[in-house]
């Protein structure tokens, strides 16, 4: 049997698209057409489904919200794995609460959760459109608080002696934006976060006054990955290129937001090229005038 016919055996038709644009499936709504984008919807599909990609020699990439991505105009030679592991559980203790939950899951409805269940430490997450996966494996944060925080444990599936293992909270090595799961060959299945129970009109309101201060400050109405650059320590990304007169600056399709500047968007069907001609050009103007090397935040997968 083929590839083609293996992953029948496993998986139905429509969790299997050929020559998929996956400019549908990232927030910057860039990017060229992948070999297969496959959606898994239980740790048992996801883990044959590397294992098949891995005996056809094909390369693979882990997908969550697409989120942080940037996809080259040329597309991914392989698989992308569209995680949809979406369980949850939660048990209910004195004065906290776990709750367990698949590595698919919405961020956004995870922290919607915790407000139904007046559970406090997820309202920085409110308005962070990614999975609870992504969202572990880059530290994801905002307004003062990051998924370190919450995190207790996480299940993951170790791909090079093909085991599923947990690991504890100091394991996840969790830094600015970064956590062992970007460093290693491991999937996450699902992660455990420890929440204290609190006043539920104190949480909304602070949901409420971070979603406010997103739609004040932030391009929400243009595609966006998000901050594009990393934060460095005693700097703030933002106020560099603002300062050297980059807001307005475009290339192609791809802006600096005039809303804020630690935005590139997409603001008008900007390809992978113009996008990467801007952010070199935002690099060399920084290190130029700065003496700064900004780092990108976003990942860039695809053929070059």
């Amino acid at each position: 049997m083929n590839f083609d016919e293996r992953l029948n055996l496993f998986l139905d038709k429509d969790q299997i698209l050929k020559d998929e644009p996956m400019k549908k499936h990232t927030s910057f709504k860039i990017g060229g057409n992948a070999d297969y984008f496959i959606i898994v919807k239980t740790e048992e599909e996801l883990i044959k489904l590397v294992n098949e990609c891995k005996k056809s020699d094909k390369n693979f990439f882990v997908l969550g919200n697409g989120s942080n991505l940037l996809v080259t105009d040329k597309g991914f030679r392989g698989v992308i794995i569209k995680v949809k592991i979406n369980n949850i559980n939660i048990i209910d203790n004195v004065d906290s609460c776990y709750i367990t939950v698949g590595a698919g899951y919405s961020l956004i409805r995870l922290s919607n959760i915790a407000l139904e269940n007046s559970l406090e430490g997820l309202e920085f997450a409110s308005g962070i459109p990614g999975t609870v996966g992504g969202a572990v494996r880059m530290n994801a944060g905002a307004y003062g608080g990051e998924i370190k925080d919450v995190v207790i444990s996480t299940k993951y599936y170790d791909v090079n002696d093909n085991t599923i293992k947990t690991m504890n909270l100091n394991e996840h090595e969790f830094s600015y934006r970064n956590s062992a799961f970007s460093k290693e060959n491991y999937i996450i299945l699902e992660t455990t976060v420890k929440l204290k129970k609190g006043d539920k009109e104190v949480i909304k309101n602070k949901m409420d006054e971070n979603n406010k201060s997103r739609l004040e400050k932030q391009p929400l109405d243009y595609p966006s990955a998000g901050s594009t650059f990393k934060r460095l320590e005693g700097v703030i990304t933002a106020k560099l290129l603002d300062e050297a007169g980059l807001k307005g600056y475009s290339v192609g399709g791809a802006e600096v937001s005039t809303k804020h500047a630690g935005f590139l968007i997409n603001k008008n069907n900007a390809t992978f090229d113009d996008m990467m001609k801007l952010i070199e050009y935002i690099q060399k103007t920084i290190f130029e005038r700065n003496n700064i090397k900004l780092e990108l935040e976003v990942l860039i997968i695809g053929e070059r």
